[in-house]
């Protein structure tokens, strides 16, 4: 105990913050805008920010994989490994000022990408699924996401994975019961089939079978891991939660409009939804906690004052969120253009928005020091 304390003592003399017992990474699928999320973790960690918990859905999954499957000194390397890999088909073309031109080479990559895959991710198959034999892997998805396995097995190691000190969550549903569940390296070992289960989103790509069992993306549920970090919270705790879709956004005003905002309201109302739901549940628990310390010494055994005792503690917990606000020139395929430029834009706004965080910490500071609870979005 001695020696994580003094772990805790000096991670919060180097972090520009003070720092609870647990400081836990929320990331968001989202595709090729989890970039963000690279830039996002090379700026927390620069910070002096160490991270005990990550939890991802889909692209928020792999990235959460390369962290916690890799040393601290080389997980930015890992990081850039693979988005370079990534990007690799579709390098940085010239760009113009006019948002209408660059929506249209932001279109053209897109469709370059849905024609012929991403290098280390997945590829299209040769024969479409309708023609294929029915419940074959080739019946039930246009791309074929093998290659992803061997680029994980590359960069990934499992044993520091499962063992090492970065605690991991992946989020994904099971086909046939549509329940959905989490792959947590506190109780099972995980590999590359988990990691690909949370972001096998159909029918774009295959479910993935573990244990007798298909798995597809997460997002198809909840598209943010909160509510799980926070279920299994036991210990104060600073949340920063990378969320890749805005839920406020301008009128739309073309159908590529239509279809970016249509896409940013599904995969970011339920990561608002839960936010509001779990914030306002630690009000009322915090309430809760307030009258039960008015009541009488006598009363302090009744079983149901005990009950309720139990069921209003928790831990504070401090949630700061890093929302990608897109670019007016990004329209509804965003989560699938992988071009080298698009791709160095997003991880560099994440690591501008922890910048731009840092900066206004001073309240998410006080707060963490008085032991309170809330939620900010200081990047707005």
């Amino acid at each position: 105990m001695a020696d994580a304390d003094t772990h805790i003592a000096k991670r919060r003399r180097n972090a520009p913050i003070p720092l609870p017992d647990q400081v836990a990474l929320v990331l968001q699928g989202g595709g090729a805008l989890g970039s963000y999320q690279a830039g996002v973790y090379e700026a927390l960690d620069g910070a002096g920010i160490e991270v005990d918990r990550i939890a991802g859905i889909s692209i928020g999954a792999v990235n959460a994989a390369l962290i916690a499957g890799n040393p601290r000194e080389r997980r930015v390397a890992a990081l850039r490994a693979f988005w370079d890999r990534a990007s690799v088909a579709l390098p940085s073309f010239p760009i113009w000022t006019n948002d209408q031109l660059r929506e249209w080479l932001h279109e053209w990559s897109a469709g370059y990408v849905a024609m012929a895959g991403v290098p280390g991710l997945f590829a299209p198959r040769w024969l479409p699924p309708m023609l294929a034999a029915p419940g074959t892997p080739e019946a039930l998805s246009f791309y074929d996401s093998g290659a992803l396995s061997a680029t994980l097995d590359g960069l990934v190691n499992w044993d520091l994975l499962n063992d090492g000190p970065v605690r991991l969550a992946v989020g994904a549903v099971e086909v046939e019961s549509g329940n959905f569940h989490y792959f947590d390296t506190a109780r099972e070992r995980l590999d590359a089939r988990h990691i690909m289960a949370s972001g096998a989103l159909p029918p774009g790509l295959p479910p993935v079978e573990i244990d007798g069992k298909l798995w597809w993306d997460g997002g198809l549920v909840s598209n943010t891991p909160l509510s799980y970090v926070l279920d299994t919270q036991d210990a104060e705790m600073l949340v920063f939660q990378v969320d890749l879709f805005a839920a406020a956004s301008g009128r739309p005003k073309t159908i590529m409009d239509v279809m970016a905002r249509e896409k940013e309201i599904r995969f970011s109302s339920r990561t608002r939804q839960v936010s509001d739901q779990l914030l306002k549940l630690r009000r009322e628990r915090e309430t809760i906690r307030k009258v039960l310390a008015k009541l009488p010494d006598a009363m302090h055994d009744d079983p149901d004052v005990a009950a309720l005792t139990t069921l209003a503690q928790e831990y504070p917990v401090n949630v700061v969120q890093l929302i990608y606000r897109a670019n007016a020139w990004e329209g509804g395929a965003r989560d699938y253009e992988f071009s080298a430029r698009t791709m160095a834009e997003h991880w560099a706004a994440g690591s501008e928005a922890v910048a731009a965080t840092i900066d206004k910490s001073a309240l998410v500071a006080r707060n963490i020091l008085d032991g309170r609870t809330a939620a900010f979005d200081l990047g707005r």
